[in-house]
């Protein structure tokens, strides 16, 4: 697959189980500290009926965090919403400055989340009244002239599939709550929880939209510099970092999108370098690497029982893989990019992909035991896709491939599917995902 046709490129955000010492009355987007993807066991296999939809004035890139009875939710309407978990009615919507495309992170009536704007905020849960705002250096897309040799190679292009900014994580450690979270402007934060006062920062070189991972005191993160980073979680000192691999000509936008899982001595994580990496915890020594085809990880790998599921994007895959050895166990093919990462509760593995299509896994057979489709989907599908698949190429026709406005054209024709590029959260048999069609979805599962 070609997203820009002046040279090949393949395909986040966004885990592991949970850290040494988890914080209760605790929610964060993919389930734990260290982005375990994992739900509670439960029977469900496939979709039942729509629970319920609601619409958003932007594209949703955000994913939902269910929990008392709530899910919140960012959307590029510029707010962050909290809407009944029963009924799919706003409690109410706090506005920002910016696209909230960070995910937000729950506790004790506490809601924690990042703006275009450049702002990290604290809001009451129940209320949405502001409890404190931190303002970084300022958060902003990828992106360079002459993106990938496009045209015109003079003029600045944003990279149109750098979708999210960097969603926070919350650590209880001897009773004092810390918030850590990356920026634009290439620092990794830690602040009081409570208060929004800065602990320490720590600067690489690159843009940081990865969201951190908790682990037996460290706290674990991929820069656009290429390197993945482990740093101390209470004093910000590294501990260990390590380089993946860059393309000499366009490194800048080949860096580290995937935010790690941490499990069993290992961090997981998948790079825009085609590579889907595993290494030692404690001292960042690469234990295994796969090799997909060229095409980037962008998601967060789920672990359960011993395997990894993985998503790519350009060659459409979720993948299993043993977590000792990288060796395959079964791949599916989707119809589209996959930016979702998966949730995985029971034998079921659940992600969306591009195309705007809903997808749930039997974990034993690696096959489809259900999907569901966007509002984009069912009413756009028709002439954007060939033979119900995403193709770049297709839709391209006689258009200048070299050309970034091609680029731009083409990929406002494919949010008309309503992609998905939200991850899933699971609560109580339902299943709660955005779109970029603007509307957050709870779908019962059967």
């Amino acid at each position: 697959m070609i997203k820009y046709l002046s040279f090949l490129i393949f395909y986040s955000v966004t885990g592991a189980y949970a850290q040494s010492k988890p914080a209760t009355k605790y929610a964060l987007f993919q389930a734990s500290t260290t982005h375990s993807g994992v739900y509670p066991q439960s029977n469900y296999s496939s979709f039942g009926n729509l629970k319920w939809k609601f619409k958003s004035n932007g594209k949703i890139y955000s994913s939902p965090t269910a929990i008392n009875g709530v899910i919140y939710i960012g959307s590029e309407d510029y707010y962050l919403y909290a809407i009944d978990k029963e009924t799919g009615r706003s409690l109410w919507k706090f506005k920002t400055g910016g696209a909230v495309d960070s995910s937000p992170a729950v506790y004790e009536n506490v809601a924690y989340f990042g703006s275009f704007d450049g702002y990290y905020y604290a809001v009451n849960a129940k209320t949405g009244r502001l409890i404190w705002k931190f303002k970084t250096g300022g958060e902003k897309l990828v992106g360079n002239k002459g993106l990938w040799g496009m045209t015109p190679s003079n003029l600045y292009m944003e990279d149109q599939y750098d979708f999210y900014l960097s969603s926070p994580v919350l650590d209880l450690n001897d009773h004092h709550l810390t918030i850590y979270f990356g920026s634009s402007d290439g620092n990794l934060y830690a602040l009081n929880a409570h208060t929004g006062k800065k602990k320490w920062t720590f600067k690489t070189n690159g843009i940081i939209h990865t969201s951190p991972a908790l682990y037996n005191g460290m706290v674990c993160f991929g820069s656009w510099d290429t390197y993945l980073y482990a740093l101390d979680a209470a004093s910000g000192k590294l501990k260990w970092k390590f380089k993946t691999a860059e393309q000499p000509v366009y490194h800048q936008l080949e860096g580290i999108q995937s935010s790690p899982t941490c499990v069993n001595g290992s961090v997981y994580f998948g790079c825009r370098d085609g590579h889907f990496y595993s290494l030692n915890a404690n001292t960042g020594k690469l234990l295994w690497k796969v090799d997909t085809g060229g095409s980037w990880v962008l998601t967060t790998a789920a672990v359960k029982d011993g395997i990894l599921y993985v998503t790519t994007s350009d060659t459409y895959l979720f993948l299993a893989l043993d977590a000792k050895t990288g060796t395959e166990k079964f791949r599916f093919k989707a119809n589209g990019y996959l930016y979702s990462s998966a949730a995985v509760s029971g034998n079921t593995a659940y992600f969306g992909d591009f195309s705007g299509k809903l997808f749930a896994i039997n974990l034993t057979t690696g096959k489809s035991s259900g999907t569901f489709s966007t509002e984009g989907r069912i009413e756009n599908s028709k002439g954007l896709l060939n033979k119900d698949t995403l193709d770049f190429i297709y839709l391209v026709r006689s258009k200048d491939t070299a050309a970034y406005a091609t680029s731009v054209a083409i990929m406002n024709q494919l949010y008309k599917l309503g992609p998905i590029v939200s991850s899933p959260a699971i609560s109580s048999g339902v299943i709660y995902f955005g779109s970029t069609d603007g509307y957050l979805y709870a779908l019962n599962l059967r």
